[in-house]
């Protein structure tokens, strides 16, 4: 599923000879770093309790401030008509592929701590 995500994206850019799509590209990078840098919550907190739990709760803001920018730079684009349409649907769609991915992972990972019989 993730290929066809990162294919969808690059379509997107190659279809329409228009590479500014790709800086949705960037935000993919940079969706899981707050997650990872303020931690996910799984560790022990080390006696810290509430004071743990506001980074953590952070990480999960910025997290899902950057997820929704990785939606938001292909609208404004074809907002200010810099890209197409079909660009700005072929970049959704990959947005969706994308998240489907992460859904898909977390779900079947979460399912490996649990007994399958």
């Amino acid at each position: 599923m993730f290929s066809t995500g990162v294919l969808l994206q690059i379509l997107g850019c190659v279809l329409w000879r228009n590479w500014w799509p790709m800086l949705t590209g960037l935000m993919y990078v940079l969706v899981p770093m707050p997650y990872l840098f303020f931690g996910s919550g799984s560790g022990d907190t080390y006696g810290y309790g509430s004071l743990a739990s506001g980074w953590i709760d952070a990480g999960k803001f910025l997290t899902g401030f950057s997820a929704v920018g990785s939606i938001a730079i292909p609208a404004i684009l074809a907002h200010a008509q810099v890209i197409t349409s079909g660009a700005l649907i072929m970049e959704l769609a990959a947005a969706v592929v994308l998240g489907c991915t992460i859904v898909t992972y977390d779900y079947f990972s979460s399912r490996d701590s649990m007994s399958y019989f």
